[in-house]
């Protein structure tokens, strides 16, 4: 197990275990809570959680005491809203409804006001197996004047080949609570296709100037991650239209190479902007060093060369103060946490979460709080959900709300609880 010192942080509610830290070579090193050693391939499932009390923690990588937090503890209660099949990703729209895409190849409307399931016809056709099939969605910023959404899913090539694609179509609903995708437009691949089912990453976000930004993972192939004249391991950062911007870091190289932000990543399945408008991504690493990452201009992450994980076939990858001139996590967990997906809250139902982070947990079944002081992050709390996680979102009121993984999967809204 990878891990530089030892930390129990008392910020810690409902955690299972606590372990390691974590640091840049030039940073002082960072507290994190470690959990489940295995990752979302290995399904195992998170030890028993106990309750800790939240109170004021020295925090090494920004000085002096953190301020106590007053909240509930527990913070939150969770009530079921509905049901879905191998749910992925959601998104509201403006009048509080919730897209929800279903991995198998559906996408479906939900009515929270009276419980309504409708269907959106209109689906590309998905490479439905292993980690792959139907995943994110996401508004156009301007969705409200011009109806146009964005889905990411697994496309199948020719022969025994796959790869991510991102498509945008704008959404005509009907007037029995569902509706269709029009005008759908292939607008970003991964390159090269290649065989296997995992790692495709293709959460998407948009930042504030509107621009795109996809993560496509290294598909399991490991160097394809360092090949900047392929896309896969990389952040990828795109106009609306799937154009590439003329200030990319690497736009005068033309192709493939032009849509890259940042290269050297795993199988990245949280990107989310913080309050500040930095970017930050939450990766799986190989058996141990999940990873947090602040996302930089043509900054290389390491992979597969550094990782503060090993093979699964416990062959050693040097860890990332070995070799500091890449990018080093702000936070890494071995045990892992199994990251699928990650917001910044933004809401005022729980005052006292503004500004941080949530990331959803497959194999911890948690979610997992983060704290950001500038650029810098640490975990300051992890809740045990009781089940895999596959993707928390914020909704329109402010509430939190969580998708289970897998077949008859819940949908949870968490609201505050009494205290």
């Amino acid at each position: 197990m990878k891990i530089l010192g030892p930390a129990c942080s008392g910020l810690l509610l409902l955690v299972a275990a606590c372990g390691g830290a974590s640091s840049r070579a030039s940073d002082a090193p960072r507290t994190i809570a470690a959990e489940d050693s295995s990752a979302e391939a290995r399904g195992a499932h998170v030890a028993n959680s106990a309750a800790m009390r939240t109170e004021a923690t020295p925090a090494r990588s920004t000085g002096g005491n953190l301020p106590v937090r007053h909240m509930p503890d527990p913070p939150f209660v969770a009530t079921s809203v509905a049901r879905f099949d191998q749910p992925w990703s959601m998104a509201f729209l403006p009048d509080g409804r919730l897209l929800v895409s279903e991995k198998p190849g559906k996408l479906k409307l939900l009515d929270i006001a009276n419980g309504n399931i409708g269907e959106i016809s209109g689906v590309p056709t998905v490479a439905y197996g292993g980690q792959g099939g139907f995943g994110d969605i996401a508004l156009h910023p301007q969705y409200a004047d011009n109806g146009w959404i964005y889905l990411s899913y697994a496309e199948p090539g020719e022969g025994d080949v796959r790869g991510a694609a991102v498509a945008r179509a704008r959404l005509q609903l009907d007037a029995d609570g569902g509706g269709r995708l029009q005008d759908l437009q292939v607008i970003w691949r991964q390159v090269p296709k290649v065989t296997g089912e995992g790692h495709y990453g293709h959460r998407l976000v948009f930042d504030g100037d509107g621009k795109l930004w996809i993560s496509s993972s290294e598909r399991q192939k490991f160097d394809p991650a360092q090949d900047m004249a392929s896309n896969l391991g990389k952040i990828v950062r795109l106009n609306d239209d799937g154009s590439v911007p003329a200030d990319n870091p690497f736009a005068e190289q033309g192709g493939v190479t032009a849509q890259i932000w940042s290269l050297g990543h795993r199988n990245v399945l949280g990107l989310a902007f913080d309050g500040e408008g930095r970017l930050w991504e939450v990766e799986m690493g190989p058996r141990g060093g999940d990873e947090l990452n602040r996302v930089e201009r043509g900054s290389n992450y390491g992979y597969p060369i550094v990782s503060n994980g090993d093979h699964y076939d416990g062959r050693n990858i040097p860890d990332h103060d070995t070799r500091p001139e890449f990018n080093a996590p702000e936070v890494w967990w071995t045990p892992v946490i199994s990251p699928s997906s990650l917001i910044v809250y933004s809401g005022s139902m729980f005052p006292y979460f503004k500004g941080n982070g949530f990331v959803s947990g497959l194999s911890s079944k948690s979610l997992v709080r983060i704290e950001f002081h500038g650029d810098h992050a640490r975990e300051a709390a992890r809740y045990d959900m009781g089940e895999r996680i596959r993707c928390v979102r914020q909704g329109p009121d402010g509430a939190l709300w969580l998708l289970e993984d897998g077949a008859n999967a819940r949908l949870l809204k968490l609201t505050p609880a009494a205290g």
